[in-house]
């Protein structure tokens, strides 16, 4: 067998295995849950200290979950918020606004106490900051929202908080003071230019490369996700890993993303096993973006990594090598044994004229000359 053909057919098999692979049933993707905001622990001391906020009217709780307004520039509304003692002794609580944001694991979350707000906490007020609340009793609390004249369109995301602060002693008697608070959400869309936008920042994709390239291996795709836009926004995202030429490999399950406020950034990390190595590997983010309103256009990026099948390079490598062994052996003891090719085993020594002897002369040349005849050219 040439070594044409040998590493022809090493090739189409290199081809059918890397074919095969790409055409087997889509990687399984390692079940990702929804990302949640994470409870906060609670504080030693404070089971017996408990109450509740929430939105309520001069006449009691409305229903509603959430503060939500739709204002323009410049409008002023008043509003109640109710808080619970459900505790058997008065408790005195510190009730004001403040402002809210993304955390980098997709949590809604307030501005802690020593940090002044500068958005929609500071656009509400009431008339005392401190209240204090009889056992098993509630007080419907008034307070103002204004809207500035200059406020940006979009939406803005707050809170109303009831905090308690007291006096803790800890394991090793020193003195704390411990500010335990709860919390109504308040989102205020103002009215104007509503730009809502998503963006795919980064794409990465890293490959965990099987010796076995049959069992296949894990594909890491981590992807970072802004909210451009100024209302904030949720959504679906998925991730499809392919091979060369478009081939899908693996697919994940659709995963919830958190409600972005305008500005929040949220990084969203995939782990799917089983993808063959293929050289070639190309991760497909694919984001299903929705406001409050409606769905937004999908949003694509991609990034792609080399996944080489080493097993298969290798034999390959050493089939080559030892075809190329092979033929050289060949070559060398088709020479050894005179078979050359036709029109090089000629005598050196032989003169390729017929027409002249081995001196060189012709006969008629020899016989001018005084020498005998020659036998003719060929006879011993």
């Amino acid at each position: 067998m040439s070594l044409v053909t040998l590493l022809s057919r090493t090739g189409a098999t290199l081809a059918a295995v890397l074919l095969t692979a790409a055409l087997a049933p889509p990687a399984a993707a390692a079940p990702t849950p929804s990302p949640a905001g994470t409870p906060a622990k609670p504080t030693p001391g404070a089971a017996a200290t408990r109450w509740a906020v929430q939105p309520s009217g001069p006449d009691g709780p409305t229903g509603r979950n959430y503060f939500i307004y739709d204002l323009a520039p410049g409008s002023t509304l008043t509003d109640h918020v109710g808080v619970s003692n459900l505790s058997d002794r008065p408790l005195t609580f510190q009730v004001y606004g403040t402002d809210a944001y993304t955390t980098t694991d997709g949590a809604f979350a307030l501005l802690p106490a020593d940090q002044a707000a500068t958005d929609v906490g500071s656009w509400i007020r009431f008339d005392r900051r401190s209240w204090t609340v009889p056992p098993g009793r509630r007080a419907d609390i008034p307070f103002r929202l204004s809207v500035p004249a200059n406020a940006t369109p979009g939406d803005h995301a707050g809170g109303v908080i009831a905090a308690i602060a007291q006096a803790r002693t800890t394991a090793d008697g020193q003195q704390v003071r411990v500010d335990q608070r709860l919390a109504a959400r308040v989102y205020l869309r103002v009215n104007g230019d509503i730009r809502p936008a998503v963006t795919i920042e980064s794409v990465r994709v890293s490959y965990d490369n099987p010796v076995n390239p049959a069992a296949g291996g894990d594909a890491v795709v981590t992807y970072r996700l802004r909210n451009t836009g100024n209302v904030r926004v949720g959504g679906t995202g998925t991730v499809a890993v392919n091979g060369p030429f478009g081939w899908e490999l693996a697919r994940t399950a659709p995963v919830d993303l958190p409600e972005l406020l305008p500005g929040a950034v949220f990084t969203v990390t995939e782990r799917i096993t089983g993808v063959p190595p293929v050289l070639r590997l190309t991760a497909e983010v694919d984001l299903a973006p929705t406001t409050v309103d409606a769905a937004l256009p999908p949003v694509l990026r991609s990034a792609a990594t080399w996944a080489p099948p080493w097993l298969l390079l290798a034999l390959l490598a050493v089939l080559a090598g030892w075809s190329a062994v092979r033929w050289r052996r060949r070559s060398t003891a088709a020479r050894a044994t005179g078979t050359e090719a036709p029109g090089t085993d000629a005598d050196p020594g032989t003169d390729a004229d017929p027409g002249r002897t081995p001196a060189g002369r012709s006969p008629a040349a020899r016989r001018a000359a005084g020498s005998p005849t020659d036998s003719p050219a060929g006879t011993p």
